[in-house]
């Protein structure tokens, strides 16, 4: 393909207005065709001084504006399933952010949905897959130089919760990156999770469960903990640690510039997910514009989309018990094996 990837973006909200910049500005290879999203106004900004973009208020009148040959979407989760499945439809590929679809039944309507088509077509962005440091930890787990894992801790930290923030959200939209990354670096499913709640931060607007901690058990037994807080006040940060059989490794301990002056020292701390994984998601969108190119797909799939919804979903059932839930998967279709 010589000519740019013509991309149609759902979704012009914060991170679909910085995918809108990403694919504009920095990513070669690809160009903004058109933008999805009901506020017309909103769409309109993101989509400013674009040359040859188009504007829409309707999700399927952006995947049939001309020029259009993949979609993003970075829409809301409850519309994702939707949206999916009209990029299917259309024989789009697709890069989809998380959630895939927040419920695991939708999800699993979606990797169904993909399965019938006999081709992978979506990709979906669990950008962390794509970050320097968390490459090289898969690398070095991957070698086997540490021995088996034993225990993965994880720390997930934000300034503060966005307005309708639930409690739930805690673990369906924010532990799902941690529950993905554990999936990934260890090769292994969830085979049943466990939240704790601590009393809550005063930070956390009224009725919020924050902070929570989060244990995974895997099929083979590595126990993974997630301590997630959202309403921090002070920063962004995104730590894990690997415990294996002959050492450890740890990643995310943000060396960042250090000021030294009147006889004290202070470390920036980035402040939301756009400073810390910026990096991480400049090459998820280049890797998939350039594999999209090529008639590929690669990186995670709707299957990984659906474990992590699925394992979410036990995981919010748990934090309203107290107790150790099972994650159920579906059989994984041989398209996904």
């Amino acid at each position: 393909m010589s000519e740019p990837l013509g991309v149609a973006v759902l979704g012009a909200g914060r991170m679909g207005a910085d995918h809108i910049r990403r694919l504009d500005r920095v990513v070669s290879g690809a160009r903004v065709a058109a933008v999805g999203d009901p506020d017309r106004d909103r769409a309109e900004e993101a989509a400013a001084g674009i040359d040859g973009v188009s504007v829409h208020t309707e999700a399927e009148a952006a995947l049939d504006a001309p020029g259009v040959a993949a979609v993003l979407i970075a829409s809301p989760g409850p519309a994702h399933e939707e949206a999916l499945l009209a990029a299917f439809a259309r024989g789009l590929p697709v890069l989809c952010e998380k959630p895939m679809v927040p419920d695991a039944a939708g999800a699993l309507r979606v990797v169904e949905a993909e399965a019938r088509l006999g081709r992978r077509l979506a990709q979906i962005g669990f950008m962390r897959r794509y970050d320097t440091e968390y490459r090289r930890l898969k690398a070095l787990l991957d070698s086997g130089r540490l021995g088996r894992p034993l225990m993965l801790h994880c720390t997930h930290r934000n300034v503060s919760s966005p307005p309708g923030f639930t409690s739930a959200m805690l673990v369906d939209s924010s532990v799902s990156h941690e529950i993905d990354a554990a999936r990934w670096l260890l090769g292994q499913e969830p085979a049943a999770v466990t939240v704790l709640r601590p009393r809550s931060t005063a930070r956390a607007p009224e009725g919020l469960l924050d902070p929570q901690f989060v244990l995974l058990e895997t099929e083979e037994g590595v126990l993974v903990d997630v301590e997630i807080l959202v309403n921090s006040g002070f920063g962004y940060q995104v730590r894990c640690e690997a415990v294996c059989e002959a050492g450890s490794a740890r990643i995310g301990e943000d060396h960042a510039m250090v000021v030294t002056t009147s006889g004290a020292a202070s470390e920036e701390v980035p402040q939301d997910y756009l400073v810390r994984f910026a990096g991480a998601y400049d090459r998820e969108v280049q890797e998939w514009v350039d594999a999209t190119r090529r008639g590929e797909v690669t990186g995670p799939g709707t299957w990984d989309g659906y474990a992590a919804s699925a394992t979410a979903e036990a995981g919010v059932r748990s934090q309203r018990t107290g107790a150790r839930t099972t994650v159920e998967l579906a059989p994984r279709p041989p398209l996904f094996a």
